[in-house]
């Protein structure tokens, strides 16, 4: 594993990246690196074909919510009577999603810019929590 990108968002100010914040706002840029891993190994794989996609796509969307709902729980579990941590699970979940449809759109923002071919991540990221935020299943 290599592990980079720790100063933050380039885009965003170095004092607001410095400011306190919400630990789910952490969690939620894990769970986007999550998203983003997920796709990475579809895009650079060398070996794939275009048609190989639509086919890969349910796995890679079921590995992504497999670890993403794990890691929430483990997070949630470990943290559980945390003072900096909401006590409200409904709390839990608009915060989550509110800073992951920040992450998604930032990044499409990116991708609109830099990697058009990319650009299907942050759609799919924000689709998925639109639909799930009509089912109540973040977290």
């Amino acid at each position: 594993f290599l592990i980079v990108d720790f100063e933050g968002e380039p885009a965003i100010h170095f004092t607001e990246r410095r400011a306190k914040h919400s630990p789910l706002k952490d969690v939620a840029g894990m769970i986007h690196s999550f998203h983003y891993a997920s796709y990475r190994s579809l895009f650079l794989n060398p070996q794939r074909k275009s048609e190989d996609i639509n086919t890969l796509l349910p796995f890679i969307q079921l590995w992504f919510h497999y670890i993403s709902g794990f890691f929430i729980k483990s997070y949630l579990d470990t943290t559980k009577d945390a003072p900096f941590i909401p006590n409200n699970k409904q709390d839990i979940q608009i915060l989550l999603e509110t800073f992951l449809l920040q992450k998604a759109v930032y990044e499409l923002n990116y991708e609109l810019n830099y990697r058009l071919d990319w650009i299907i991540v942050p759609l799919k990221g924000i689709k998925s929590i639109i639909e799930q935020n009509r089912l109540g299943q973040i977290c």
